[in-house]
């Protein structure tokens, strides 16, 4: 397991992106499979911080089978499902918004978004890995 709490903010899914990389990396996963969890990476984090409020956190997991398949189960939790009021969110022009779902959908195995007692809420998604 690997988890790094984020800053709310536009530098979030790159401080995710480069604390996750050496992470898969050890677990062995391969170029290819690295690149598309970080992808997942990527947009569940920016979802956090365009469209809830803090605390965000990146939670990874890896999982293997007696067959020697394995998983990576990426987690991204925030603090509210709320809209946030950010400036940074605010400035994207419109054309750079909508695919984060899609996107997600065709790396994942499964996706969805569970909550907690505590009021956060957690957008998860499943990769298949060698």
């Amino acid at each position: 397991m690997f988890s790094l709490p984020l800053e709310h903010g536009a530098l979030a899914p790159a401080t995710a992106r480069h604390g996750a990389r050496p992470v898969l990396a050890s677990w062995g996963l391969d170029e290819d499979e690295i690149y598309d969890t970080l992808l997942v990476v990527s947009e569940l984090v920016t979802n956090a911080v365009t469209h809830a409020l803090p605390p965000v956190a990146l939670h990874l997991y890896a999982a293997a089978n007696d067959a020697g398949c394995g998983r990576v189960q990426v987690h991204v939790s925030d603090g509210d499902p709320q809209p946030a009021s950010s400036a940074w969110a605010a400035t994207r022009p419109d054309d750079e918004h909508g695919r984060g779902a899609a996107i997600v959908s065709a790396l994942a195995d499964d996706a969805g978004t569970t909550g907690d007692m505590d009021g956060l809420i957690d957008r998860w998604a499943d990769l298949s890995v060698a």
